[in-house]
């Protein structure tokens, strides 16, 4: 899955790792004083930069040339050190995606810097005084319209670069198992594998990928903004006064709902692995009986299609009380900041603009923080293909099978541990008849 694709996998994501961290280090560190020397101004204080101009600062635009250069010198060392065929795709496509993804992010941050002004405005506006006129909010949604069709523009360039990127990922996988086709033609599955599951491990990838460094970015530019945002807020309720108390309530709410739903939905990607066996034999038999009259008879079928039966009902079940718990946290989750701001709100010690700038990050640093809660089931059945085609590349390999794969599907559709191979016998070449 990852070395037809990348250059000597294991060690290019440990050094995208240790790359990244190096560069956060010399960004937070030294980054300021070096940016200044090269004529860039530091970091701008005071009110942040409402509109379009927010993406021309100079500390943006020392952050653009910064990232490039970085970026090059990694492509650099692995373009030499390990060349791959795909290393155009695999790592300046992946740094593409991850800076128009950080980009995305920062015109969230800029519609949120927007939001105070033109909702501060409204409420004076509202009361009548007469100090806003129509000029003055026609300007503001105007910059609105700006930041929008700025987002736009990255939102479809990004799908598109990921688009091409994921499907080249597929095309490095279907290559690189269809080379050894003679050798894995005979393991169970081995044409839904590397047809439907490259596929799925593709189309997959394409929106859970992306909305995994979504998730990890909006982290990154939010949480200053939700620590900066907690001045406003003294107090909660039951809790009383704390230290940044919106930044404290965000990290125990996220926790609580991420470690409930792993906890609630531990079965599930085995059960999806399993479901995706008892399909895979079904279709197998039905596959041999276009051809064999022997094959496909009424009782293997209908064996075979109980085990399908048991599988799903097993599902049904399981999804019943996840969803349920899921359910409840995503209701909770939306009247939860509205509830810790109450006593801030009775005190009158925030307006109507940081009010919409506190929930807008609040939200968005909340979303990331609960990916696994609102991904949760897309995991799951990532988990499930990855299980299947990384016991396909260890049948092929002639590595050993994990348990749930060498395990034998009874009559009841239950995994069923495998029997003690014959002396002389490998254990994956069992793999040959799974669910059989």
């Amino acid at each position: 899955m990852f070395e037809s694709f990348f250059p000597k996998p294991k060690a290019f994501f440990l050094s995208v790792l240790a790359w990244t961290a190096l560069g956060m280090l010399v960004w937070y560190g030294p980054g300021d004083w070096i940016g200044a020397a090269l004529g860039f101004a530091l970091p701008e204080t005071g009110d942040p930069v409402v509109g379009i101009g927010y993406f021309f600062t100079p500390s943006f635009l020392w952050f653009y040339i910064f990232y490039v250069v970085w970026v090059a010198i990694f492509a650099a060392f692995w373009f030499t050190v390990s060349p791959h065929r795909w290393q155009v795709w695999s790592i300046l496509g992946s740094a593409f995606i991850l800076f128009t993804t950080y980009f995305g992010v920062q015109v969230s941050v800029a519609i949120n810097n927007w939001r105070r002004p033109f909702f501060d405005q409204f409420q004076e506006a509202l009361s009548g005084s007469g100090t806003v006129t129509a000029g003055d909010l026609y300007g503001l949604i105007g910059l609105f319209a700006e930041i929008a069709l700025v987002a736009m523009v990255v939102f479809v360039v990004t799908r598109f670069v990921v688009s091409h990127y994921v499907f080249r990922w597929r095309t490095a996988m279907n290559d690189y198992y269809m080379a050894r086709w003679d050798t894995i033609r005979n393991i169970e599955g081995a044409s839904q594998r590397v047809q439907e599951d490259t596929m799925r491990f593709a189309s997959i990838m394409e929106g859970l990928g992306v909305s995994v460094v979504d998730a990890l970015m909006t982290l990154i530019a939010f949480l200053p903004v939700l620590w900066d945002l907690s001045q406003y807020v003294t107090e909660l309720p039951l809790v009383g006064e704390i230290p940044e108390p919106l930044f404290v309530a965000l990290v125990f709410w996220a926790a609580f709902g991420t470690g409930l739903l792993a906890i609630v939905g531990i079965k599930l990607p085995g059960l999806e692995f399993l479901n995706q066996r008892v399909e895979a034999a079904y279709r197998k038999e039905l596959v041999y009986g276009e051809d064999d009259p022997s094959r496909a008879q009424p009782p293997t079928v209908a064996q075979l299609f109980s085990h399908v039966r048991t599988n799903y009902f097993r599902l049904y079940f399981h999804y019943m009380y996840f969803n349920i718990a899921r359910g409840l946290y995503i209701q909770a989750d939306n009247i939860y900041v509205n509830i810790i701001l109450v006593p801030t709100i009775v005190a009158g010690k925030i307006t109507l603009g940081i009010w919409q700038q506190i929930l807008t990050a609040f939200g968005q640093v909340s979303n990331s923080f609960q990916f696994l809660v609102n991904s949760w089931t897309t995991i799951v059945e990532m988990l499930s293909i990855y299980k299947r085609l990384r016991a396909f590349e260890a049948a092929f390999k002639g590595e050993e099978l994990a348990a749930i794969e060498a395990a034998a599907i009874g009559e009841s559709g239950f995994a069923q541990p495998p029997a003690e191979p014959e002396p002389g016998e490998g254990g994956h070449k069992r793999s040959h008849d799974l669910g059989h």
